[in-house]
């Protein structure tokens, strides 16, 4: 909810962008859950996010981890002092294969120290949501 009817909040700013990111669009990134400090972002299977076979890509992964740690950076209710910022930093290890499954990243801010924000992602298959992780992430946003 916003504080006036012309400064959105953190958490409205996030969802229209994923929304209408070119980047999102392209890989199909759907937001499931933006709570406080916390998102859950779907990846869903397709073809053209393969490397081998029907093995997701790295990258589709690694990008998936990134925008789950914008997002989740993102998730508050205030207006943001300025409505940019940009991750300084991601680190991505790659635990198991993901093949044609639909993935869940989950990202949750761990600390916020004035404009940044360290935040770690999570990303699991979304037929097993409590399963283990197809990988894991730290990010490091700065907000402008």
């Amino acid at each position: 909810m916003s504080t006036s009817a012309d400064t959105p909040s953190g958490r409205e700013l996030i969802a229209a962008f994923l929304q209408h990111s070119p980047l999102s669009q392209l890989l199909g990134v759907e937001a499931v859950e933006l709570g406080d400090d916390r998102a859950v972002l779907r990846l869903p299977f397709r073809h053209e996010l393969t490397t081998v076979g029907d093995v997701v890509h790295g990258g589709a992964i690694g990008a998936l981890a990134d925008t789950a740690a914008v997002a989740a950076a993102w998730a508050f209710d205030s207006p943001p002092r300025k409505p940019a910022g940009a991750t300084v930093s991601l680190n991505v290890d790659y635990l198991r294969a993901a093949s044609a499954v639909d993935l869940l990243a989950t990202g949750s801010v761990t600390h916020r120290a004035g404009r940044t924000c360290f935040c770690d992602v999570l990303v699991r298959p979304a037929d097993e949501p409590d399963g283990a992780p197809v990988a894991r992430a730290t990010a490091v946003y700065r907000f402008a």
